[in-house]
């Protein structure tokens, strides 16, 4: 295994390697660790050249490849980030814990749970650290309604109702996120992961079976080639191109989900990328307990609580204007205080795999319209 550049007793430096550096995920990550002066960008990996040319020059990286295994193996990385297409996670994140380099790996962090499983085991065994994005625990009005949960003012949660709807604009082409060799799940998993691991987090509760129907709701798209996400919206948002040829994702982009908790509450979730889904019509989550019951709706920010007997109440207003520098504020520290042997309570490998038995499960269920055990 590389050592890290510090000894224990110091401050670690992260010197990052980016694998996937210039997608939707990946060049904004580069722009807020350049931001935070807080770890040098070494190394950069992409598909594209003329990207990461242009990647390069923005962050002063030493190294720029397509070959990924270029930089798991640059001798003065000592972290790395997986951003790329989920099926590629698994062999790359592998060989990072092979090599000794503390990881952030992109959710879902894996094509199913056993690849999930296996990065786990392999990052624990080595003894390096990891981290899974899940953002939404950091999320102003996430927050602000976990403090009332954990207030005692709602009583035992017995229901859950969430709707995350992400619309896409009706002329956006394909990404790999139509593509089911690439996607693990489509939407179950890219945002069905971060609704799901919200409310572990939130209630301390796992999902033990789930029922699901899914299915590919929106119309057939332009396929343009190998744009990433970033390219796909602003096509989309300029409207349709003239004898562009169009066809249907092969990755669902809508479902609901019935689940039980393990305490035999239960929960109700629609997940969607279509179109024509919009949000901002009911609270995006909804959590109903034995006194009250409280919504939650990132997108005005408000926080509702229902009472018996008692008008329904906004009790506070926490619009979600982001998290800010996501390295500087979260993952970097909470690194950092793992490395230093204190506890850490930031989403990890093992989260990703928990996450990803309730997608895994989900979208068995789809496939099978049975009842399916998260297992």
């Amino acid at each position: 295994m590389t050592p890290d550049n510090e000894s224990n007793s110091q401050e670690l430096q992260f010197n990052v390697g980016v694998i996937g550096a210039t997608g939707y995920i990946g060049a904004p990550y580069r722009a807020e660790i350049r931001e935070s002066g807080d770890a040098n960008i070494v190394a950069l990996c992409a598909r594209r050249r003329e990207l990461l040319e242009l990647a390069a020059d923005e962050d002063g990286a030493t190294l720029i490849s397509k070959d990924w295994k270029d930089i798991v193996q640059h001798p003065e990385v000592n972290f790395i980030i997986v951003a790329t297409p989920d099926a590629l996670h698994h062999e790359a994140v592998m060989a990072c814990a092979e090599s000794g380099k503390h990881l952030l790996c992109e959710k879902p962090v894996g094509i199913n749970a056993d690849q999930a499983y296996e990065m786990w085991s392999a990052y624990r065994s080595a003894g390096l650290l990891h981290y899974v994005p899940f953002w939404t625990r950091f999320s102003d009005p996430f927050v602000k309604g976990k403090e009332v949960l954990d207030s005692g003012q709602l009583g035992d949660i017995r229901g859950v109702i969430y709707r995350w709807h992400n619309p896409r604009p009706i002329d956006m082409p394909l990404t790999w996120r139509d593509d089911e060799s690439l996607s693990a799940a489509g939407s179950i998993a890219d945002v069905g992961s971060h609704a799901y691991d919200t409310l572990r987090w939130m209630l301390d509760k796992e999902a033990v079976r789930v029922q699901a129907h899914a299915n590919t709701i929106s119309p057939a798209k332009p396929d343009l080639g190998g744009v990433n996400l970033t390219e796909a919206i602003k096509f989309g948002q300029a409207g349709a191109k003239e004898n562009s040829i169009k066809r249907k994702g092969t990755t669902v982009d809508y479902a609901s989900v019935a689940w039980e908790f393990d305490d035999e509450s239960v929960g109700t979730l629609i997940l969607s990328h279509a179109p024509f889904i919009r949000k901002g019509i009911a609270p995006e989550l909804e959590l109903h307990g034995t006194k009250a019951s409280l919504g939650i709706d990132r997108l005005s920010g408000n926080i509702t609580l229902a009472r018996p007997d008692k008008p329904v109440e906004i009790i506070d207003c926490k619009p979600d204007n982001g998290v800010g520098n996501r390295f500087k504020n979260f993952v970097f520290p909470s690194l950092r205080q793992a490395h230093r042997g204190q506890a850490s309570n930031h989403p990890d490998l093992k989260d990703g795999w928990r996450v990803q038995l309730f997608t895994d499960a989900t979208a068995r269920s789809a496939r099978s319209g049975r009842w399916e055990t998260v297992e």
